[in-house]
């Protein structure tokens, strides 16, 4: 009785593994290694330089049409997710890059690519940030697909699909894809994080004072008029080194400030 109770039970598990992959690419299905949401390593968004790889407008595939958006500012769409894992893993990309199933990744038919969107699962709630590299998916019931590991942290790799909100994040120098192929203002020219903007002097030169005791890099204070009104800025920079830039605003997250940005000269 206990044999036919395990046989039963495993052949119902086999049943319920089938009727997911059913919602994926023939062949497709989970990696060798299962992941738990723990161990999904969310993305943190970041300027990247995108170049024409992965961007060529319009496009075709299976006798379709399809076009990249010029800048993806203010995208948000409702519809079904699907996800894509083992068929794909170690494959390239629509930019050249290699697929990994255990990384939060997707992909999308219209995003100018490298792009970073925040996918929040309508059924459950969870919500995650997914760099997209990829193009796809090429079903007119779906509006992205996202990798296995996505999908896990997500929580539908079971069901294959799910209700989901898919919201572009405005990264700058991410902008304007142009007609030439590329898109517009690469990171580099980004050398300076704005940390504050005040209508007070005072206010301004006391957060500079204490950045600089912070901060082992330069700090100005810089006066800005917009119509009638003056405002003081607070920047660290300028630094001509990108991943030094970075790793500074890292740091000012750190020391408690959430909300710097990127700015040019």
């Amino acid at each position: 009785m206990n044999r036919m109770l395990t046989r039963l039970a495993l052949l119902l598990a086999a049943a319920a593994i089938q009727l997911a992959c059913t919602q994926l690419e023939p062949g497709d299905g989970k990696p060798l290694y299962e992941l738990s949401a723990d161990e999904v390593v969310e993305p943190i968004p970041r300027p990247e330089k995108i170049v024409a790889a992965g961007n060529t407008s319009p496009y075709r595939v299976n006798g379709q049409t399809y076009r990249v958006m010029n800048s993806g500012a203010g995208y948000r769409e409702r519809g079904v997710a699907s996800w894509y894992g083992r068929k794909f893993h170690g494959r390239k990309t629509a930019n050249g890059e290699t697929f990994s199933a255990y990384k939060a990744s997707a992909a999308h038919r219209s995003l100018p690519i490298p792009a970073y969107v925040r996918v929040t699962n309508l059924d459950n709630g969870r919500s995650m940030v997914v760099r997209v590299n990829d193009r796809g998916p090429f079903h007119s019931d779906r509006i992205i697909d996202l990798s296995y590991a996505a999908a896990v942290r997500l929580g539908f790799a079971e069901s294959g699909t799910a209700r989901v909100e898919v919201a572009a994040i405005d990264v700058p120098g991410n902008r304007d894809l142009r007609a030439g192929g590329l898109l517009g203002t690469p990171s580099s020219h980004y050398r300076y994080i704005q940390v504050g903007s005040f209508s007070e002097a005072e206010s301004a030169h006391a957060l500079g004072h204490r950045l600089r005791e912070q901060m082992r890099a330069p700090v100005a204070v810089s006066e800005i008029v917009l119509g009638d009104s003056a405002y003081f800025r607070v920047r660290v920079g300028p630094v001509d080194d990108h991943d030094r830039l970075l790793a500074l605003q890292t740091r000012l997250k750190t020391l408690g400030y959430a909300e710097t940005r990127l700015v040019p000269d």
